[in-house]
């Protein structure tokens, strides 16, 4: 099963992170902020998907 609690949290600060860039008018960081957020988000929920691939007895 997934761990939505951490992804969760890893889009939350980012969105804080950005907000606080948009209130500084650094709207490049806040994007930058979000992409890498996200990219980071699908990284991991792809990589808990992934099957673990076991070795069969001879």
């Amino acid at each position: 099963m997934q761990n939505y609690q951490k992804l969760y949290t890893l889009l939350f600060n980012a969105c804080t992170d950005a907000v606080e860039a948009m209130e500084q008018m650094n709207f490049g960081t806040a994007k930058a902020l979000l992409i890498a957020a996200q990219q980071q988000a699908e990284e991991q929920y792809i990589a808990a998907e992934e099957p673990v691939e076991t070795e069969k007895p001879n």
